[in-house]
């Protein structure tokens, strides 16, 4: 079995009342809040960019499941679900520990059921989800990085990522540990980036990442050593483009075995002439606005995907 790094199958659940996440913003600077817009145009914007990214993606061949949210529980950062789940070409699930109290509700057994109702084969569950109880966290591939082919699993160490947990996950996915911490600047201090895949993304020939957010430059230069080692052409991002969600990506495959390149407008935007035409030496950059999405939850396009790799019957 071919071990593949981007798949064409991806699982999103389409938001019922999104807003901001009042239990996430301690340490998601990304975030901002909204006082003068009422909930319902929130929700109706963001559901909005939602079923036109959906569209958008579907248009180019990516097979998208799309799960409904509910309103009871009320999980108003449901709309991210690669932080909680993520599914594996040996046919294994993980499910992971979350910070915030209201994000654990978003675990969902349907979403097991509609994938085997397509003809998706589940083998195991590994659940690391009892951790929570030690407040310890590993918030699935926003915490974790994959790089599937070369079994290196690249990690911004912070509160919603446990380096113990990490190893624990290497273990049981045969993986390496690249334990590393990311850091931005917040009002002038250097505080912790809270999910490694907003200032890195990993595709099969290249990688997007902001070194600049490495302060220890013995990190930094391993990193670049791993990274260099597997033959990834490095796209280095700046801080700036960080916040704007560049380092926010996920490959993807569509018709015709063509790759692309997801991303929002506003990582779009600010990507430089010399990084887009990187990226498109083998990959067609698609993107979509997710502007209230974005400032709401603090998440962008990689978020909102859930890539699903299981085999078929």
């Amino acid at each position: 079995m071919k071990v593949q790094q981007i798949t064409n199958t991806i699982v999103m659940i389409r938001p019922v009342n999104f807003r901001m996440n009042e239990q996430t913003t301690v340490n998601n600077y990304y975030q901002k809040v909204f006082d003068d817009v009422l909930p319902a145009t929130i929700q109706a914007k963001a559901l909005k960019e939602f079923d036109d990214f959906v569209v958008k993606l579907r248009s180019v061949g990516v097979e998208v499941i799309v799960l409904e949210d509910m309103l009871e529980p009320n999980t108003p950062d449901s709309i991210f679900p690669n932080n909680w789940i993520s599914f594996h070409q040996d046919g294994t699930i993980a499910i992971y520990p979350m910070f915030a109290e209201n994000r654990r509700q978003e675990r969902r057994e349907d979403v097991l059921d509609v994938l085997e109702e397509k003809g998706f084969v589940i083998e195991n569950v590994v659940d690391y989800t009892s951790a929570e109880d030690e407040e310890i966290y590993l918030e699935g591939t926003g915490s974790l990085l994959l790089d599937r082919i070369n079994k290196k699993a690249y990690c911004a160490l912070s509160p919603r990522a446990d380096e113990d947990l990490l190893i624990e996950f290497c273990e049981d996915f045969e993986y390496t540990p690249v334990p590393f911490v990311a850091n931005q600047t917040v009002n002038g201090e250097r505080m912790t980036i809270y999910h490694t895949n907003v200032m890195m993304a990993l595709a099969e020939d290249f990688v997007v990442i902001c070194l600049q957010t490495i302060d220890d430059k013995k990190e930094r230069k391993q990193l670049v050593n791993y990274l260099k080692e597997d033959g990834k052409k490095i796209i280095n991002i700046t801080e700036e483009q960080v916040i704007h969600f560049a380092g926010n990506m996920l490959q993807v495959i569509g018709y015709n075995n063509q790759r692309y390149t997801v991303m929002s407008s506003s990582a779009d935007k600010i990507l430089t002439k010399e990084q887009r035409a990187t990226i498109e030496l083998s990959s067609i950059i698609l993107s979509s606005s997710l502007a209230t999405i974005e400032a709401c939850g603090g998440g962008s396009a990689r978020c909102m995907m859930a890539e699903v790799f299981l085999p078929k019957k």
